[in-house]
């Protein structure tokens, strides 16, 4: 039997005059976990969307287990044993759970639809990988990024599969899940499965990959066994010399927030008993302006719905709140947020945030069309000009201004969102998992530049599941569990990821 399960042969893929992936040529060994490593819009997504059968190579070959692909066919790669996590989520929100992970290949009994016989499976495969199943009857719209995320491994793990492919499984992921999926990995290697990883998390792929492929501008820079990298001559070889130097200080620093003297300052927003049935309860903080507070916890504590209450977007929401040390009326909808000055970055760019077949330059300045209009009437040419200049602080090439936004790497869509809410002028912005799926170059960028922002007066809630970037860039951490605080941290008193895990893991013990 052959060690080599999937080879790429002079392989190249065009979309118009870009050219996302020149002359690949890569050998997968079977029975191997093989990670595809580069910053957004390297290619290695590319590259896994053609294996996937999304995609067909503009020129060259891709042979499975001596076999070419049926390119652009996704059954025929799912029948031939090709099953694929991608990094955006594809449940359908009004199905419940265990119809997510049986979609196209529904379970029946005699012809009929087996709906027990499903949620057997489904509870079976969430002990396998460590989750608690979720509710019969809830939506999977009603779940949380991360779970939905979890439907997606669940769905691949329900196919016999001979190569399984993972597209960033683990970017929404808590701690314990994310490590599930890792242990899920290697359990699929012991049994002679390929499995093919992209990520951005590289002490992930060090730790589970046999092989690492390092792609740079559509090309494959260097594919080598796992022992002869490091992540030092990873983020090298991603970044090239001329970018690595700077972005490795930035991140081995990682990023560390110089502590702000905000103890002293006014807030210029208080919020006293948020409450959203089902979500959290009696939530109070208070943020001064060029402060960065932290929300900290796991997945599930309630830190997003703290954020959507805020912006306006939970109207069963109640509670408190004082702007300037004036009480103003509970936010219960988007605009009379934005008139308090307070804005949203939500975690899914994607699906709540951007408008994907619209140019970039539409989404920078959608909220704000009238200052680049005359008469009513959108100039187009001072609308590219505005939002090149909004965006271009955030590390967004001006020269793709133009560009259809579901076009553009998750980097580049993140940096048009951030641009976006920046481009309203708000006294605090409200940033849910900013660096969520994007590679780590963008992630320096995009935190050094909220750093930036807060050091020129803006007050930012931070939120993200990396709890590494919830200690470094934040004055202030209140951690949150089971949608109650839990406790707060302070950059002074030795603010970590230890630091906050103590705190819900004090709390869990007590509970």
């Amino acid at each position: 039997m052959s060690d080599q399960a999937i080879e790429f042969s002079e392989v190249r893929r065009t979309f118009g005059v870009t050219v996302a992936l020149d002359s690949i040529d890569l050998t997968i060994r079977r029975g191997t976990v093989h990670a595809f490593v580069g910053e957004n819009g390297a290619g290695k997504s590319t590259a896994l969307g053609i294996l996937a059968g999304r995609l067909k190579p503009s020129r060259g070959t891709v042979t499975v287990f001596g076999e070419e692909l049926p390119y652009g066919d996704p059954r025929a790669c799912l029948k031939n044993g090709i099953a694929a996590i991608y990094q955006e989520l594809t449940t359908v929100p009004a199905l419940s759970p265990e119809a997510n992970v049986f979609l196209g290949q529904t379970a029946s009994r005699f012809g009929f639809l087996s709906r027990r016989g499903m949620r057997r499976r489904y509870e079976e495969l969430c002990r396998q990988v460590g989750v608690a199943p979720k509710p019969a009857g809830v939506p999977a719209g009603q779940l949380a990024v991360a779970d939905q995320q979890l439907l997606e491994v669940l769905r691949a793990l329900q196919v016999d599969a001979s190569v399984m492919l993972f597209d960033e499984p683990t970017a929404s992921l808590a701690e314990h899940e994310r490590a599930a999926v890792l242990t899920l990995m290697k359990s699929l290697r012991e049994r002679g499965i390929t499995v093919v990883f992209v990520s951005h998390h590289l002490e992930e792929v060090l730790e589970v990959c046999d092989d690492i492929s390092v792609f740079r501008d559509g090309r494959l820079i260097a594919s080598r066994p796992r022992p002869e990298w490091t992540h030092r001559s990873l983020v090298d070889a991603m970044l090239g010399e001329d970018k690595s130097g700077k972005t490795l200080q930035e991140i081995e620093q990682n990023p560390q927030a110089t502590v702000r003297a905000t103890g002293d300052r006014p807030p210029i927003l208080r919020a006293e008993n948020v409450t959203l049935p089902g979500a959290v309860e009696d939530i109070s903080l208070a943020i001064a302006g060029g402060e960065i507070l932290g929300l900290g916890g796991m997945v599930g504590s309630g830190r997003t719905s703290v954020l959507r209450c805020l912006a306006g977007l939970e109207p069963r929401s109640r509670g408190r709140l004082w702007i300037d040390d004036q009480e103003v009326a509970w936010p219960k909808t988007v605009r009379r947020a934005l008139s308090y000055g307070i804005t949203l970055v939500p975690e899914d760019r994607k699906v709540q945030g951007l408008g994907l077949a619209l140019p970039a330059a539409d989404n920078v300045m959608m909220s704000n069309f009238g200052s680049v209009s005359r008469l009513g009437l959108v100039m187009p040419s001072k609308l590219r000009s505005a939002a090149a200049a909004e965006a271009a602080p955030f590390g967004f090439a001006t020269d793709r201004i133009g560009s259809i936004a579901g076009h553009l790497s998750g980097g580049n869509q993140q940096k048009l969102l951030l641009a976006r809410a920046a481009n309203r002028r708000p006294r605090v912005m409200l940033v849910d998992e900013p660096t969520r799926g994007i590679d780590v170059g963008a992630k320096a960028e995009i935190l050094l530049k909220l750093k930036e922002m807060v050091e020129a007066g803006m007050s930012i809630v931070f939120v993200s599941s990396e709890l590494e970037e919830v200690a470094g860039v934040s004055d202030r951490v209140i951690v949150l569990n089971r949608g109650r605080v839990a406790g707060e941290l302070k950059q002074e008193d030795g603010l970590s990821p230890q630091s906050i895990l103590g705190h819900v893991l004090q709390v869990e013990e007590t509970a």
